[in-house]
């Protein structure tokens, strides 16, 4: 019987895998619910709603204009404005804004745009399915060492790497399989949404494959996020020990960390923070701002902060040391170390 094939079998029948990707998915169900409900195709009734609403706005200041220039001249004739200084010298200053200043589209509602927003979807995808394949993997090994199922394993199969890699195998394999149906759903239920309730309008074969290299990257970290929830549980022999160093990670290294460089006055805090690097792995770049570095222009008087590139290379060579690190020690830990 083929040990690859055992272990996609029993990956299958864990019920907590079954219910994790279950909860996965019913809350990618849930945004998407919640993305075609809160948007609606922009038509023109929506349009004249908007022109209106612009209009009423535009009305609401120029009665506020008029009467606070009355109130100004009331105020100069009186002599109160020289005590407390709250309008111009003269009160012809005060004139509503032109027409054209305020645009009816701040008033339309809330629409779906396929092309601007669903890159963002798919990062919203990556994160879910990253969590949930952290979460199967350090199940799926560390169940069988706190139950003593890798030991009896070893026993028919006593090739120690071979078993370890053949379960994290069959649980990539698994993954990669569900993230993809998953990932073919959630891509054809957006673009029902972009049809329904907005537009799918201007994709063309370049937008398109940049969705599908985005969509990718994503793939990558949900690999990577599933291969290190596997090592570090199968480094502690326990499923608590993935989670506990994953909790661990997001309070001491993440909240912690962050009020540290930040008391400290560390530049650039945001660049010491892991979903940062999970942000630039998925759009590429991230541009980090340091305002308390604030220069400014002595033409225009504006404030342009330093900036700083945070970017998928620097991401990948974080992801590829963790990786290497943590599934290296596993794998000496699982070579070395007694399994009894």
């Amino acid at each position: 019987m083929s040990l690859y094939r055992t272990e996609l079998r029993r990956l299958g029948k864990r019920r907590f895998a079954r219910w994790a990707t279950l909860l996965g998915l019913l809350v990618l169900g849930a945004v998407l619910v919640g993305v075609f409900f809160t948007n609606q195709k922009i038509g023109p009734d929506q349009l004249a709603a908007a022109q209106q609403k612009a209009e009423q706005e535009y009305q609401q200041q120029v009665r506020w204009a008029e009467a606070e220039r009355k109130s100004c001249e009331q105020a100069k004739a009186s002599g109160q404005d020289q005590q407390d200084g709250r309008y111009p010298p003269d009160c012809e200053m005060i004139t509503p804004p032109p027409p054209e200043s305020i645009e009816a589209q701040w008033f339309l509602p809330s629409t779906f745009d396929f092309r601007a927003s669903f890159e963002e979807m798919i990062v919203t995808f990556t994160a879910i399915l990253a969590l949930i394949g952290f979460v199967i993997g350090a199940s799926f090994v560390g169940a069988e060492w706190s139950s003593g199922g890798m030991t009896n394993l070893l026993l028919w199969r006593p090739q120690r790497l071979t078993v370890l890699l053949t379960k994290l195998a069959a649980l990539l394999t698994g993954l990669v399989g569900v993230t993809l149906a998953a990932a073919a759903v959630w891509t054809a239920g957006f673009w029902t949404v972009g049809t329904l309730r907005g537009t799918t309008e201007k994709m063309t074969s370049g937008v398109w494959q940049s969705f599908a290299l985005t969509g990718l990257r994503g793939l990558v970290l949900v690999v990577v996020a599933a291969t290190l929830g596997f090592a570090l549980a199968s480094l502690g022999r326990h499923t608590a020990m993935a989670l506990g160093g994953a909790i661990g990670a997001v309070v001491v290294g993440q909240f912690g960390l962050g009020i540290v460089m930040s008391m400290a006055g560390a530049r650039f805090v945001e660049a010491w923070l892991l979903p940062t690097y999970g942000l630039a792995w998925m759009t590429k770049k991230v541009t980090l701002e340091d305002w308390d570095s604030c220069n400014t222009s002595s033409h225009f008087g504006e404030c342009k902060p330093d900036t700083f590139d945070l970017t998928w290379q620097h991401a990948s060579i974080l992801f590829f040391v963790a990786l290497v690190a943590v599934l290296g020690a596993a794998l000496v830990s699982m070579r070395q170390r007694d399994v009894a």
